[in-house]
């Protein structure tokens, strides 16, 4: 069985007593930087095994790790939150189904879940992009693609590139709300919320880890149908929230007139023949 195991992304007490169990009892951990890890299982005196497992690891790695799961159970780490999410481990996991051997999540903290949820910009659609691309053509276009379809965006970013980023941000979207995040958990955690050139003005000498939260840049109003006011309406009524409330986010979230969105919901409230 191969265990995918989230790991504090900065303060060590943010690991769950799955995790720890876990960690203890598989016979071979496979981590991204065994000496990170190495430290995280002393704090929780776990005497498991460590081995390394990277983006370079390669494929003679992969099949090593496969064989060792024919038999016993093995432990995925990253330097920090959760395997193959902007982390290695896609090709061990694929290799994993592959070979018929059960993949299990053991969930811990995320720096692009948490951004989001402390960045107080909506939060009921959102596109997860990464690590925005190195270079700043690609970026751009990039941005240009994931900032017109109405939902908020999450991006990490490196403190030298975070200024050329922000940057790009103002280019394609000038009026939207962002919220920089660096050094999640940490202890010089910080949030700045406004737009991308006051965060580019805030953040003059970048340094740390940094998770972007940018807010939805509408398409204009008559560039958006009925059908997906429709579903994002239905989407958050199957999630509990009053016809009310759903059409003032709707509203609010897409840029759209609260008359309009108001119509389309009564409009899927009449009973079909």
């Amino acid at each position: 069985m191969l265990y995918l195991v989230g790991t504090p992304i900065g303060n060590m007490e943010d690991i769950t007593l799955r995790a720890i169990r876990v960690l203890g009892e598989v016979s071979l951990i496979a981590a991204e930087d065994t000496r990170k890890t190495r430290r995280l299982l002393q704090r929780y005196d776990i005497e498991t095994r460590l081995t390394s497992f990277h983006d370079h690891s390669g494929d003679v790695k992969v099949r090593q790790l496969i064989e060792h799961m024919r038999t016993q159970d093995l432990a995925l780490v990253s330097e920090a939150g959760m395997p193959n999410i902007s982390d290695p481990g896609h090709e061990l996991i694929v290799a994993a189904i592959d070979n018929s051997i059960p993949v299990v999540p053991v969930p811990g903290p995320t720096a692009a879940i948490s951004a989001l949820a402390v960045s107080g910009l909506p939060t009921s659609q959102f596109t997860f992009v990464g690590f925005l691309p190195r270079r700043a053509s690609e970026r751009k276009k990039l941005l240009a693609s994931v900032l017109t379809e109405g939902r908020t965006v999450v991006a990490y970013e490196a403190p030298h590139r975070l200024l050329s980023a922000l940057e790009d941000i103002a280019q394609c979207a000038p009026e939207v709300e962002v919220a920089v995040c660096r050094e999640m958990t940490k202890l010089h955690e910080e949030v700045f919320r406004g737009t991308a050139m006051e965060a580019r003005s805030h953040f003059t000498n970048p340094r740390g880890e940094f998770t972007i939260v940018i807010g939805p840049s509408h398409r204009p109003d008559t560039d958006i149908t009925d059908e997906e006011l429709a579903v994002a309406l239905t989407s958050l009524e199957t999630q509990g929230i009053s016809g009310r409330e759903a059409v003032d986010r709707v509203s609010r979230e897409w840029g759209v007139g609260r008359n309009r969105v108001y119509q389309v919901w009564m409009k899927a409230q009449k009973p079909r023949d």
